[in-house]
């Protein structure tokens, strides 16, 4: 008599054992964290209460884990005025910084205060970053796996970008960069990523994270020739079409896209927040077969 098949809605893969194990480490790292940083946010909190006064804080609405909302908090940065205007973005040598935001946006100890949006679990250690409500369309087209993960202050987009500020061209507008080169290339990392993630990989990105504070910060081939390709049109005064598609070719599971290996997917611009792109744009040339093995 052949014995009954047995459905088994979860494994134990490499990926979950990341996840289960973060679940346990976050409230116990950022419990430690906020004790032994203690001095030094209470430093910083100060400085900044010398430099430009109250809120010591930056709060906002992000999108977390499956879309839900929840408040991040940041070391203040901005003079006061200014936190809730301006650009959706921070461009280098941006005006809105004080005297002190300019060291704690260099060195990234703005962050610091996330150790309380991960004790309270609306944040990992290791995770996509947040997105703020502002780009929340451009996960409609074909990002909204990025989603699937909880948010956190380590992982590859936040190696690679970590100078994010100034590769935003001078004559162009930010948030039209951001949406139609940036937030694809950075979705489709963390898709890639964090599909098959492991712990060990986890710790690499943490500390290869840390070690870009001393500048050791490489930006992979692949991802450099689309921002010079970008910015070579620019420089030519020709304006530029977003891709519709930048082919990615899926040919095992070390692949950019689904982990799978059987879909093909495109890297897309979102859309410009009113549903559609601008046209009469000059066509990028394409860069395609993105291998997960240049983000580890």
């Amino acid at each position: 008599m052949t014995p009954a098949r047995v459905h088994v809605p979860w494994a134990l893969t490499a990926q979950n054992a990341a996840v289960l194990a973060w679940r346990i480490l976050d409230p116990i790292t950022a419990s430690a964290g906020l004790v032994i940083l203690g001095p030094l946010i209470m430093l910083l909190s100060l400085a900044i209460w010398i430099d430009s006064g109250r809120p010591i804080f930056f709060s906002q609405i992000r999108l977390g884990q499956s879309g839900r909302y929840f408040r991040i908090y940041k070391f203040r940065k901005f003079h006061d005025r200014n936190v809730t205007c301006g650009c959706g973005v921070t461009v280098e040598s941006d005006h809105r910084f004080t005297r002190l935001g300019t060291f704690l946006a260099r060195t990234k100890l703005d962050e610091l205060p996330q150790l309380w949006n991960i004790l309270k679990g609306e944040m990992s250690i290791v995770g996509p970053r947040p997105e703020s409500l502002t780009f929340s369309d451009c996960f409609m087209n074909g990002y909204l796996r990025v989603l699937d993960h909880k948010p956190g202050i380590f992982g590859p987009n936040q190696f690679y970008f970590r100078g994010e500020s100034s590769l935003y061209p001078g004559t162009s507008d930010p948030e039209e960069f951001y949406r139609e080169v940036l937030f694809p290339l950075k979705a489709h990392i963390d898709i890639a990523y964090f599909s098959s993630r492991t712990f060990l990989e986890d710790a690499k990105w943490i500390i290869r994270c840390v070690l870009a504070i001393f500048g050791f910060q490489p930006l992979p081939a692949k991802l450099n020739a689309i921002l010079t390709g970008w910015l070579d049109l620019k420089n030519q005064n020709l304006s530029y079409r977003p891709l519709r598609h930048i082919a990615v070719r899926h040919q095992n599971r070390e692949e950019i896209g689904h982990a799978s290996g059987s879909i093909s997917t495109e890297i897309r611009p979102c859309t410009n927040g009113r549903g559609k792109v601008s046209s009469n744009r000059q066509r990028l040339p394409e860069v395609g077969g993105f291998n997960t093995r240049e983000f580890r």
